[in-house]
């Protein structure tokens, strides 16, 4: 199953890539609002599975909006692949990653317009995100899967300087600015993909590869993610997981290399879709 937030309404996206407004294909038994679907996730999936379906509607990528536009808590992790561990200095880690928040108001849909912060280096990392169908608490690895709702292409936008000035590093606010997270261009249920665990992602600066790798290079699962978080606290439905980042950011190269004006940003994951970003210097006031 793929669903989508079509201009604010939720959409089952069927194989021909029609949108059939859910609301309607329902008769009101689910709401229009993309972000209320998670809090019957299961019930919405079992209709889905016996549903027969009007034949939608095209749309254009541009069109649409976050799978999950305004999740209670969004959790970032760092660290999350060897070789990013590595050219970012620090060791693998062996027990828990590091995490940190993205804050909801950065969070957009998949393709979009953004602001460059004023002296700032603004740095890409493509990531595979998880959206939580389940409140998940103490949630055994073996199970964890079951909690998802669904995947979807991400993008964890960093400003390296404000996030590495002060005496700790600011990962929530410098990965916050407007426009720093964008989702899209659809949610994925687990069983439309053949591997979930093993997924190829990149992106490419205009037109250029800067970062290719698979999830199954994740050092910590998606179903450990969720495991050793939910050991902590409760996931609650419509959450978002950002899973981390390959190699080949900006910060870790040599030379360094930022986000300039006018460059197009393309993440993507295979089976799922990819995310279009174009950036631009804040107006003159």
């Amino acid at each position: 199953m793929r669903t989508a937030n079509l201009s604010g309404r939720l959409v089952l996206v069927t194989d021909e890539g029609l949108a059939v407004d859910v609301e309607q294909a329902s008769d009101g038994r689910f709401g229009p609002d993309p972000q209320d679907i998670y809090q019957d996730w299961p019930g919405f999936r079992d209709w889905q599975a016996t549903a027969v379906l009007p034949q939608g509607r095209p749309f254009t990528p541009e069109e649409l909006g976050a799978p999950a536009p305004r999740p209670r808590q969004v959790f970032a992790i760092g660290l999350n692949y060897r070789a990013h561990a590595a050219e970012s200095g620090f060791e693998v880690p062996t027990t828990l990653p590091p995490v940190f928040p993205k804050y909801v108001s950065s969070i957009t849909g998949p393709v979009t317009d953004v602001e460059l912060p004023p002296d700032g280096r603004t740095d890409w990392e493509v990531e595979l995100v998880a959206v939580i169908g389940e409140r998940a608490h103490h949630v055994t690895e073996e199970d964890a899967w079951r909690y998802v709702a669904g995947l979807t292409v991400g993008q964890d936008i960093s400003e390296r300087v404000s996030q590495l000035s002060g005496p700790a590093p600011q990962f929530g606010l410098a990965k916050s600015f407007p426009g720093f997270s964008p989702t899209g261009p659809y949610l994925v249920t687990p069983d439309a993909i053949d591997d979930p665990d093993s997924l190829a992602l990149g992106c490419s600066l205009n037109g250029e590869e800067v970062q290719k790798g698979r999830t199954d290079d994740l050092v910590f699962s998606v179903p450990a993610l969720i495991a050793r978080l939910s050991a902590v606290l409760p996931l609650l439905p419509g959450d978002l997981v950002f899973t981390g980042t390959p190699a080949g950011v900006g910060m870790g190269r040599s030379p360094q290399r930022w986000i300039s004006a006018d460059d197009s940003l393309v993440s993507w994951i295979e089976g799922i879709g990819e995310l279009r970003q174009t950036f631009h210097d804040r107006p003159s006031l």
